[in-house]
């Protein structure tokens, strides 16, 4: 992008962006192969279109089971019954020379939620593969490579679905008010 902004008599690249959707896609039709991988820009660009359905499934679950879900326009924050912080955070899957999986996990520590709900994805990063359910007083470093296998400790907050998580909001809910 930086090569074809400082040419002069060229389109900008962003005009090639507008025009092709992107960047690699104009570099696809003429056939031009960088040297480096960039398709974990167009998963990057694809889970970010996934994560609003997520947060919005996850909204309406907590919903179903009676509580009260607020999101902060800013930040994306969920609140569940003013008294719970929540941030969904998706982990693209990589596959390392080795062939081993791993994930990256940026928490959201400005943000300071109570807990944070990782969304792993599968090898192919088409859909989720299971969700890491983790209060932060267990997050101690803003960034965490996930495994497959991560030992009992960490492994132990890892859910295939919600429904455990959803059942625990409700038992908090139902204890409140009794």
């Amino acid at each position: 992008g930086l090569i074809i902004d400082e040419t002069e008599g060229m389109p900008s690249s962003a005009a090639y962006r507008h025009r092709f959707g992107s960047l690699t896609r104009a570099y696809q039709l003429v056939e031009y192969r960088p040297d480096r991988d960039f398709a974990f820009i167009e998963i990057n660009r694809r889970l970010r279109s996934l994560h609003p359905g997520i947060v919005e499934t996850v909204i309406r679950a907590l919903e179903a089971g009676g509580a009260l879900v607020t999101q902060e326009a800013a930040t994306g924050l969920l609140w569940v019954n003013g008294m719970l912080s929540l941030s969904l955070v998706l982990a693209r899957c990589h596959c390392t020379p080795a062939d081993a999986l791993r994930w990256l996990v940026r928490f959201e520590a400005g943000l300071a939620p109570d807990v944070t709900i990782v969304a792993r994805m599968n090898q192919d990063n088409q859909s989720l593969l299971d969700y890491y359910v983790l209060p932060s007083i267990d997050i101690q470093v803003a960034r965490r490579r996930i495994k497959e296998d991560n030992g009992t400790f960490f492994d132990g907050y890892r859910f295939e679905s919600l429904e455990y998580f959803f059942g625990i909001i409700q038992t908090v809910k139902a204890g409140a008010t009794a």
